[in-house]
């Protein structure tokens, strides 16, 4: 069964599915490689472009990693009022399972400068 995880601010929905991958994992290695599809659908009432992301990934044992950069998969994707942009990327874990936030920082059409949060997740115990 998955989980999705989601989270609305200033109208910019962003949804996240974790899922696990068994065949680039490892469990003799130590290495548990977690995918992760994130949707982002902007129901405000502007224009708005993906200037950078940023996430904290922490495994099982508190271990902290920090991700900070341009844009998404190498693009910064403008989404008019009613679009929305998919994609998938993902991350290897030293535990079994851990956690994930972050954010986007948007600009709008405006100018204004915001950050849509990206929900809390747990990569849970791989099946």
């Amino acid at each position: 069964m998955t989980m999705t995880w989601e989270k609305t601010t200033n109208g910019i929905l962003v949804r996240v599915e974790p899922f696990f991958l068994d065949e680039r994992s490892s469990v003799s290695e130590r290495r548990f490689v977690w995918a992760y599809q994130v949707e982002i659908e902007n129901h405000s009432d502007i224009t708005v472009q993906v200037l950078n992301r940023y996430w904290r990934i922490t495994d099982a044992h508190g271990h902290v990693e920090e991700v900070y950069g341009p844009g998404v998969v190498g693009e910064q994707p403008v989404l008019a009022p009613g679009q929305s942009y998919r994609y998938t990327s993902g991350t290897p874990l030293t535990t079994p399972s851990g956690l994930m936030e972050g954010y986007y920082e948007m600009q709008g059409n405006t100018g204004m400068v915001f950050r849509a949060p990206i929900p809390l997740f747990f990569p849970g115990q791989p099946p």
